[in-house]
């Protein structure tokens, strides 16, 4: 069991990469294009090391972040997009929070 925990905390580096990847997403303005793309882009980085488990929220929250960005910051297209994928976003959103505080020790929340 512990050389599995350490291949899901250490593989690529997650908790590390989760780090930066919450420095980008502090703070977001989802009406900022540019902000949503350097998020998505930790995003993809942090995704690509993430626990098998957790493969699918990631993809959740790439796609979501994919939508934002073409939405170009317009509040209708925004609000639409938050209603549609919400449901998906947040249970996905809170998975990888949950992780990201037992195994990183790392608050994305706060």
């Amino acid at each position: 069991m512990s050389v599995g925990f350490l291949t899901a905390c250490s593989g690529g580096d997650y908790c590390n990469e989760l780090n930066s990847y919450a420095t980008a997403a502090k703070g977001l303005d989802v009406k900022d294009p540019k902000a949503v793309e350097k998020m998505r882009d930790e995003a993809k980085k942090v995704s690509k090391s993430a626990p098998d488990d957790l493969k699918d929220d990631w993809k959740i929250l790439l796609d979501y972040a994919d939508k934002a960005i073409d939405a170009k910051g317009d509040t209708a297209k925004l609000t639409e997009l938050s209603k549609a994928e919400g449901a998906k976003v947040k249970p996905a959103s809170d998975a990888i929070a949950k992780h990201a505080k037992d195994t990183c020790k790392l608050d994305l929340n706060g």
